[in-house]
């Protein structure tokens, strides 16, 4: 009887565990499953806020400034209680450089004149007009303070971009006058400058560093490949197309069969060969070049020591395709086209080099206004287009596009508040952009 009772008791006993441990179980199947839904949204929510730098480029004496926003998770767009943060140098107005009419190509003909270090910790951009490279540590509310000794000589004229692997800071001089952005300083070449960065964020110059290349060239970028190895440019005045290796000590070394001449496909008959935008593939050693006039995007395969091979060409429904982003699962690449101010969208997931163009949206603006530098948030949530004028010079254009990616298929829908309005100064117009 005794027996039989503790039996009972103890039966009774493992009777309420599994009820305990089922009951538990039901919790984390429904229950527990909603609380963690409703952190793993919250979660979500909160890494899609972040903040946006662009630069103002106002072309006056110490007139230059990053401009930050802080994004929210709709994708709109506030300024910074300190809403901009001097640079130390002038910008350049906004003025044809090249051809004129619908073909011209206006002071924008560059990428990459704002940039940040992998660990978003500290910004560097372009001072145009003055010949200067600014430098600033970015805190942890999204504020900017300059380091000791910013603004540094860039080496050269009218530094346009700007490309960092590891310690060594590559910035594209284009060698235009500001005041005459037509025509090219006299005294000098446009080149390709290296320095090392300093921990403290200071530019200490590379002696023999200097990559110079012909006069007209027109360079655009100095695009760094992944494994932070190799350079890639485009001189949109010859349309030639450089790769150089980064040599340890910092100097730069011409790839064997750099420069090359593009493709005839690149150029259809009219009065003006142009090739801008490149971008590099983040895990196969595959470079995107946009054939602006003949709305064509080139694919390239690349060797280790940057020689160039052209796979093919695709075409792309906007007009005059420009500047590339591409996220960081290499699905899915992004183009600006100024000529009808859209951005395509190409599937690069199947086949990196075959990209398949999947979409392609009008971004809101008046006519007139074409996107140019792109670039994704730190999480491939957002798509932030700086936008101006890309034929008749309107400074009133200026502006932010904002674009939702898809999480699913990384097609992008402009949010209900884009695009953000950035005022014109001296006929100013912003360049570059990043996001986190």
């Amino acid at each position: 009887m005794n027996i039989r009772s503790k039996t009972s008791k103890n039966n009774r006993q493992g009777s309420k565990k599994c009820i305990t441990i089922s009951a538990l179980a039901t919790l984390v199947l429904t229950g527990g499953l909603a609380v963690q839904s409703a952190d793993a949204h919250w979660y979500q929510w909160y890494r899609s806020t972040g903040v946006v730098y662009t630069q103002s480029n106002i072309p006056t004496p110490n007139g230059n400034s990053i401009l930050g926003f802080r994004r929210d998770a709709l994708g709109t767009l506030t300024p910074l209680p300190t809403a901009s943060f001097p640079t130390g140098g002038a910008g350049i107005p906004n003025a044809p450089i090249v051809g004129g009419g619908p073909l011209s190509i206006t002071a924008f003909a560059s990428d990459q004149e704002v940039i940040v270090n992998p660990e978003k910790t500290r910004l560097f951009t372009v001072n145009s007009g003055s010949n200067t490279i600014a430098v600033f540590d970015i805190q942890k509310d999204g504020n900017l303070s300059p380091v000791e000794g910013s603004p540094f000589p860039s080496g050269g004229v009218a530094p346009v971009s700007l490309g960092l692997a590891g310690d060594i800071l590559t910035v594209v001089n284009q060698n235009l006058l500001p005041q005459i952005p037509a025509q090219e300083a006299s005294d000098s070449l446009p080149n390709y400058t290296t320095f090392r960065v300093t921990p403290r964020g200071r530019l200490i110059s590379i002696p023999n560093s200097t990559a110079s290349v012909p006069r007209g060239s027109l360079p655009t970028q100095a695009l760094i490949s992944p494994n932070k190895r190799l350079l890639f440019g485009m001189d949109a005045g010859t349309g030639l197309l450089r790769s150089y290796r980064i040599l340890p000590n910092g100097r730069l070394q011409q790839s064997p069969n750099s420069p090359q001449k593009l493709p005839p496909a690149a150029f259809p008959a009219n009065p003006l060969g142009l090739t801008l935008g490149l971008q590099v593939h983040p895990r196969q050693p595959i470079l995107y070049v946009a054939f602006t006039l003949s709305r064509q995007l080139g694919v390239y395969a690349y060797e280790p020591d940057g020689d160039l091979h052209l796979l093919k060409t695709v075409p792309n429904s906007g007009l005059f395709i420009c500047w590339i982003a591409i996220n960081r699962a290499g699905t899915r690449l992004y183009t600006t086209n100024p000529g009808d101010n859209s951005v395509t969208v190409y599937d690069i997931g199947k086949d990196p080099s075959t990209p398949v163009e999947i979409q392609r949206v009008v971004l809101r603006g008046e006519m007139g206004t074409g996107g140019a530098q792109l670039t994704l948030d730190a999480t491939g949530s957002f798509l932030h287009v700086v936008s101006q004028s890309a034929v008749n010079i309107m400074p009133a254009n200026n502006r932010i596009s904002v674009l939702k990616v898809n999480q699913y298929d990384g097609t992008v829908t402009e949010v209900s508040s884009s695009p953000r309005l950035i005022p014109s100064v001296n006929n100013s117009f912003p360049q570059g952009i990043v996001a986190n």
